[in-house]
């Protein structure tokens, strides 16, 4: 993707590097999430626990967490740290990929391989298409569908990704309560739904010290509804063709969730990716969002990938970032 080439159905790279779409979120909008936060925090009554887990993998120590989200529900996380590593450490809080969990114990530890403390948590409810999760999603929704993405379209205070967001600002508390980790130096990250995650928790959770956003997903929402040509926003619109009468209330609903908003309220230091044949998060509501985060930032464009985004090499290059920004904390 250069100046010359679009990705499909999309903008030009030198368009999509000024594509700063106007904002129009709901009037309630920081009344609401505080309201969610507010509740949240006051109805934890499940304490959280940390239980020592037993793993394959000689260097690194993991403990099996369960921590309250929305509505004070038990979320199922690990927590792994470097075998024998000295003193509170920076932490990773790594929000999952859609249809994804926690996983096994021995699966996703990359960020304690770099030296870090690392929370995987579950994302409720989706059952694991790829990897196990352990938490069911226990709340309401206005629309039983198969998708857990049209859950709830109704009311904002119903929708399941009212939930998830609540579940991955909650995941932060939990980690600055560890004693192996700095709770001065806490980043979020994740790929697809976790990048998105990641993003409006840095928007939600004032501390946050750096964000780690893959071709991520919930940006400029109603655009990728309209663009994408498979995944996630799909299943909204295959909903709404079932069902047109709701679209508007859907539109107005998922205004609450999109990640344009809340990067306007995020300060945290962040670095981005973005596919430029990205059919499932169209590069278009990537940019949307870059271009509106308000903290300091940095995009990495891999012009000829598609949802799979940078793989390996964007890892390394969240790990270099990841270096240099919590350092910088210390």
């Amino acid at each position: 993707m250069n100046d010359r080439h679009t990705s499909a159905g999309d903008l030009a790279l030198r368009d999509l590097r000024r594509f700063k779409p106007t904002c129009r979120e709901p009037h309630d909008f920081d009344a609401f999430w505080s309201k969610q936060l507010e509740g949240a925090r006051a109805s934890a009554n499940t304490p959280t626990t940390v239980t020592e887990a037993s793993t394959p993998l000689r260097t690194i120590r993991s403990w099996s967490v369960s921590f309250p989200g929305w509505g004070g529900q038990p979320i199922a996380a690990w927590l792994h740290a470097p075998t024998g590593s000295d003193g509170p450490l920076p932490c990773v809080v790594e929000y999952s990929g859609y249809g994804q969990g926690r996983g096994l114990v021995h699966e996703r530890t990359l960020y304690a391989q770099a030296g870090y403390a690392h929370l995987v948590i579950d994302a409720r409810g989706q059952n694991g298409a790829t990897e196990r999760c352990d938490t069911p999603d226990l709340g309401p929704w206005a629309v039983d569908t198969a998708s857990v993405m049209t859950r709830g379209l109704a009311r904002p205070e119903e929708m399941y990704l009212t939930r998830l967001i609540v579940d991955a600002a909650r995941a932060v508390d939990a980690a600055q309560t560890f004693e192996v980790v700095d709770p001065r130096r806490v980043a979020v990250a994740g790929i697809s739904q976790g990048g998105g995650l990641a993003i409006i928790t840095a928007g939600l959770v004032a501390d946050v010290a750096a964000v780690c956003a893959d071709v991520p997903f919930l940006c400029h929402i109603w655009r990728g509804v309209a663009l994408s040509t498979t995944g996630l926003y799909t299943e909204i619109r295959a909903h709404l063709a079932m069902r047109p009468e709701l679209t508007d209330l859907a539109r107005a609903t998922l205004s609450y969730v999109d990640a344009l908003h809340f990067a306007q309220r995020a300060n945290a230091p962040a670095l981005f990716s973005v596919a430029g044949q990205d059919c499932v998060c169209p590069p278009s509501t990537v940019f949307a969002v870059y271009n509106h985060y308000a903290g300091p930032k940095d995009i990495r464009v891999w012009p000829f990938n598609a949802h799979e985004g940078g793989g390996g090499l964007q890892a390394a290059t969240r790990i270099d970032f990841l270096r240099e920004t919590l350092d910088e904390v210390a």
